[in-house]
């Protein structure tokens, strides 16, 4: 990814990552684990700053919290703490103690705490964001009721609050896109593994209301600033944009600011509908869904190879030499140590990456060079 990041760079110079969606801690059910330390590490690899907020813990939040001003404070500017709330358990106390330690916004996690976005315990707290003008996360994504009418109901009533729907907004994003114009202070961060998802919401919302996510640890900065550049570039924001998107318009919701007007959206004429990368795309596309549920895709990765042989001059073989190799780094990949889960197919990543440049062909690429035998 660093090798493609720096391409991408070179396309878009300035660009001055910020990783709108982190998470640091060790009780998280799921088995994920990630420290300060490991974050701030991963951060560093392309010179980003991120919002942290705590993983699950089943067991509450005001530790957690403490944990994550505490790492923040200690990351040299680089992690912007978030406060998580149990809008059971006493949300606004909490969130005023956390703001007056240095927090700096606010998560909520709908389908770990079980709750919709019009729970009583709530309103308090989104009526203090709007007075301080704060950033609240809210995951968005899979495994939830759809939430967006209740999203777009209070950005209606709470103008000052900047709220973020995670994960592109998926569980509303069918309908949800219409309503953005009209709710500038309505957000969607980019932390999904789908680039027809990520697509459709760079090219359908305006580009000063996305955000560029990780969702780290189950993602790296570094993949999630390479695949929202791609996608990004690909859908066609100009360059400008494409800063704003990656880094620069978090920067301003950190900072208290107003957000800056991008102008409107692109719309999805730039699209690729190159029909042999479609087939790359398909196969790939079945084998991450096979890898999600702990199948080892082998027949399937096949069929990717072979929708991979273009020939030598091909307009798709830039690309689909960057799939095999992932392909075959994939084979090379062990995952001991690599702190993943092992309900999933071992290098799940190598073939979301190989799925996101299937569908951004018109994107520079790092010029291809594979490894010698052995």
């Amino acid at each position: 990814m660093l090798a493609w990041f720096e391409r991408l760079r070179e396309e878009v110079p300035g660009l001055e990552p910020f990783d709108a969606h982190t998470h640091i801690g060790f009780n998280d059910p799921d088995e994920f684990r990630c420290s300060g330390k490991e974050l701030v590490g991963a951060l560093e690899r392309i010179d980003a700053r991120a919002f942290v907020f705590p993983m699950h813990e089943p067991d509450g939040y005001s530790a957690a919290n403490d944990m994550v001003i505490a790492e923040a404070e200690a990351s040299d500017g680089r992690l912007f703490a978030f406060c998580r709330l149990d809008p059971h358990d006493d949300a606004l106390a909490e969130a005023e103690r956390a703001l007056d330690r240095g927090a700096r916004g606010i998560k909520l996690h709908p389908r770990a705490e079980q709750f919709t976005l019009d729970n009583p315990g709530l309103a308090a707290v989104f009526a203090m964001a709007d007075e301080r003008r704060l950033p609240v996360l809210v995951h968005a994504g899979r495994g939830i009721p759809a939430l967006g009418r209740h999203a777009v109901e209070v950005t209606g009533r709470h103008p000052g609050m900047r709220l973020i729907l995670a994960h592109a907004g998926i569980s509303d994003l069918a309908w949800i896109w219409r309503e953005a114009p009209d709710h500038p202070n309505l957000f969607f961060d980019t932390s999904w593994w789908s680039p027809a998802d990520v697509q459709a919401l760079l090219a359908l919302v305006p580009p000063g209301q996305i955000l560029m996510a990780s969702d780290a640890p189950y993602g790296s900065p570094a993949w999630a600033a390479v695949m929202a550049t791609r996608n990004a570039l690909q859908v066609g924001l100009d360059a400008e944009q494409v800063r704003a998107v990656i880094g620069g318009q978090a920067l301003r919701l950190a900072g208290g600011e107003d957000p800056a007007d991008l102008g409107p959206a692109p719309g999805h004429e730039r699209l690729s509908r190159d029909p042999l990368l479609e087939r790359v795309y398909s196969f790939l596309l079945s084998a991450i869904g096979q890898g999600f549920q702990g199948v080892e895709p082998t027949e399937t990765l096949a069929l990717v190879r072979l929708a991979c042989d273009v020939g030598d001059d091909a307009p798709q073989t830039e690309v689909c030499r960057w799939v095999e190799g992932l392909l075959d780094a994939r084979e090379r990949y062990s995952p001991e140590g690599d702190g993943r889960p092992r309900r999933f197919a071992p290098g799940l990543h190598f073939m979301v990456a190989a799925l996101g440049i299937a569908r951004t062909p018109d994107v520079p690429l790092p010029e291809f060079r594979g490894l010698p035998a052995g």
